[in-house]
């Protein structure tokens, strides 16, 4: 399938007709991610939703907190912060 590349404001738009949408399960709007490959391809893939537990799932939560942030535990209010 050919498809033509046209100017859209500052940007170039690849319009994809509406049988490729329905194949891949994609509608106008929705959030993709765009990655190109060394030999010049272009992959489109779904923008993946992460659920907060799965995100807590891959942090170690017995590692020390950053040292900086241990600055932060300690700084006194500057201004008219409530405590």
């Amino acid at each position: 399938m050919e498809v033509i590349l046209r100017r859209y404001g500052n940007s170039t738009v690849a319009v994809l007709p509406p049988p490729v949408l329905r194949d891949l399960g994609i509608a106008a709007g929705q959030h993709m991610s765009l990655q190109t490959t060394a030999d010049g391809s272009i992959v489109l893939s779904r923008k993946r939703k992460y659920a907060l537990a799965e995100m807590l799932a891959q942090c170690d939560l017995k590692a020390p907190p950053p040292a900086d942030l241990a600055l932060w535990e300690t700084s006194r209010p500057e201004g008219q912060e409530v405590w």
